[in-house]
């Protein structure tokens, strides 16, 4: 798999979450919850990349992450979303006062 990453200044107005989006930009969008999850693979990739010398590491993780930033970014979608596939994994409704981190873990998300 060919990885690449977009470096240097942004054009003004540029989404921040646009690919090539800073580890940063990734981090502030995610829900806290997920932000230390980010914070040791992220960590866990630098590693990596320290010993292989091998960027394409932490350029698919950032793009994995900075994937997940988007669909987060939106934060109501995102728990529409995430309600809707517990119901289809589960086969069963997900209570209206469920918190999500709750129906995240019953759904494997």
């Amino acid at each position: 798999m060919a990885v690449t990453y977009a470096v240097g200044e942004q054009p003004p107005g540029r989404d921040p979450l646009a690919p090539g989006a800073s580890p940063g930009a990734i981090r502030a969008a995610l829900l806290p919850e997920d932000q230390a999850v980010f914070d040791a693979a992220y960590g866990a990739a630098l590693d990596a990349v320290r010993e292989s010398l091998e960027l394409a590491v932490l350029f698919a993780l950032l793009e994995r992450w900075r994937r997940i930033a988007v669909l987060q970014a939106d934060r109501d979608n995102f728990c529409r979303v995430v309600r809707r596939v517990a119901e289809l994994r589960t086969g069963q409704p997900v209570p209206a006062d469920e918190p999500l981190s709750v129906t995240r873990a019953n759904a494997g998300l």
